[in-house]
């Protein structure tokens, strides 16, 4: 070890020992040479921010950016030991208000300049890059693929899906009718909800706009008895569907195919719209719910289920990228955009629906994106051998992070439900009681 190495090592030393009583946090800092530094009076050390090499605090000291943490964290060259970032939010301890202004900044300074001026030749699994490649455009006349983009996130494999979701394969927000229920019964009563507010009957002609691995096709036609049909542009989610369709014998009142949604024609008597709006880009909103006023029969009925953001003051405001936001659609989600439920409910509105229910589902989705996290990182050996060890890193930092998102209410989740307006009644029950009866799947 150099002179220069010793003298770094001395300054992160008292620098930890400075931030520990400030930052009151329950985990530690443990650096490449393997020295654990406690980030708290009292912290254990089962649980640690790994620094594993010293050129990574030399690229965030030049480019401090949320970018930049996130190419550190996907490469190795910093980790999270013990845990994920929930883990770490939940022992991040009680750092007083006004904590940036007690740090001693000299000491800081002292401690990390002789970073800044340090090799960061970056590690050859860093240099390829994480996040979407492509263009982002706003509409498909300007270059819009939504096929792309949609595979970039759902063509990663099934099996690495499979890993963390339920047994029904579904990858949008559960329901949990009692604390208790676990992961697969809230999926299952999620299906029977949306099922419910449908008003499925037998006989009608269901469509589900982006159907994923086909659970809420067969749901429907098994228990309810349609005729559904599914959309997706994932050619991994068609397969695993149609797999899904001949295992439960559906064939002949279910159809999946891969098409986009503004290639459909005819007419259905219910459509579904479940975690599938996020995707459309808000330059076409405007024709997305055209199209689907355009697939519906007068007064049939439409659940819109999608992720938003809490309004802000004005357009302009709302158009304004949060770094946390900016990342999570260049290395997860490529083109998708979030809405807030007014707006929304206002396009709903101005295209021809009339607007029954909305119902917020958030602190189910901060619950379900927790125990998506959970069971990926109880299986991120296996996910790390089908997507690897990048990509699981990537997505275990995402799914701590919406579930923190919804938990702390900087992201929501509404379910709508809308006919197609029509002169006279509704024909919808004139109360939610219909809802909370027992669920079509506990009856056969």
């Amino acid at each position: 070890m150099t002179d220069s190495d010793t003298g770094r090592l001395a300054g992160l030393r008292r620098l930890a020992a400075h931030l520990a009583p400030l930052l009151q946090a329950d985990f530690a800092l443990r650096l490449w040479t393997g020295e654990t530094l406690p980030l708290g009076p009292s912290a254990r050390q089962d649980l640690a921010i790994a620094i594993n090499s010293p050129a990574a605090i030399t690229r965030l000291l030049r480019r401090p950016a949320l970018r930049t943490l996130i190419d550190l964290l996907a490469a190795g060259a910093i980790d999270i030991e013990g845990g994920t970032l929930l883990d770490l939010a939940a022992r991040r301890g009680a750092a007083s208000r006004g904590f940036a202004r007690r740090i001693d900044k000299a000491l800081a300074l002292r401690a990390l300049v002789p970073f800044l001026f340090a090799s960061a030749r970056p590690a050859p699994s860093d240099r390829a890059g994480h996040a979407y490649a492509g263009r982002q455009a706003a509409r498909p006349a300007e270059g819009r693929d939504d096929a792309a983009l949609v595979q970039f996130h759902y063509d990663l494999s099934n099996a690495f899906y499979a890993s963390f979701l339920d047994p029904e394969m579904q990858y949008s927000c559960a329901y949990f009718p009692e604390p208790d229920t676990d992961l697969a019964g809230a999926q299952r009563a999620k299906l029977d909800m949306i099922c419910r507010k449908l008003r499925l009957r037998p006989g009608d002609r269901f469509l589900d706009i982006g159907c994923g691995w086909g659970g809420l096709v067969c749901h429907a036609a098994r228990y309810y008895g349609v005729q559904a049909h599914g959309v997706t542009l994932s050619p991994a989610q068609l397969e695993g569907a149609q797999q899904r369709i001949a295992r439960a014998g559906l064939a002949d009142r279910v159809r999946v195919e891969l098409k986009d949604y503004r290639a459909l024609e005819g007419e259905y008597d219910r459509i579904a719209s479940i975690g599938m709006f996020e995707h459309v880009g808000a330059a076409n909103h405007a024709a997305y719910f055209t199209h689907l006023h355009g697939l519906l029969r007068p007064r049939g009925v439409m659940l819109h289920h999608a992720i938003t953001r809490p309004a802000k003051r004005s357009a302009r405001a709302f158009r304004r990228r949060r770094p946390e936001y900016a990342a999570v659609v260049d290395y997860i989600f490529p083109g998708s955009e979030l809405d807030h439920i007014g707006n929304t409910l206002a396009s709903i509105e101005r295209h021809g629906f009339e607007v029954h229910d909305v119902e917020a589902w958030r602190e189910h989705y901060a619950r379900t994106t927790r125990l998506w996290c959970e069971r990926l990182y109880a299986a991120r050996g296996f996910a790390e051998q089908e997507v690897g060890a990048a990509k699981t890193r990537l997505w275990l930092l995402y799914l701590a992070g919406v579930s923190l998102g919804f938990e702390r209410g900087g992201i929501g989740i509404f379910q709508t439900v809308a006919t197609r307006r029509a002169r006279g009644a509704s024909l919808l029950p004139p109360t939610r009681a219909d809802l909370y009866m027992k669920p079509a799947s506990e009856l056969v």
